[in-house]
């Protein structure tokens, strides 16, 4: 299921509320959760450094909060750098 605009910004909007505005910056600059496949939700960052540090620090915390605005078990976070997308 793709995930809609509104979706989107709502996550965003939470682990922005939860890192802050300055670690969000830092961190997540260009992010896209796209879609959601049974347990999996893929996200795009912007390039292939912050898609590892995103994916190893922050995996947990993307799911947790996805599978509560999605209202569904979010299992594993796969993040992919944008020139995938």
């Amino acid at each position: 299921m793709e995930l809609s605009d509104i979706q989107d910004f709502a996550i965003q909007a939470r682990i922005a509320a939860v890192l802050g505005a300055t670690e969000f910056d830092r961190v997540f600059t260009g992010i896209h959760f796209a879609e959601v496949e049974g347990p999996l939700l893929y996200v795009y960052a912007k390039d292939e450094a912050a898609a590892a540090a995103i994916e190893e620090d922050f995996a947990l915390l993307i799911g947790d909060i996805a599978g509560r605005i999605l209202k569904q078990d979010i299992e594993v976070v796969v993040v992919l750098p944008k020139v995938l997308q």
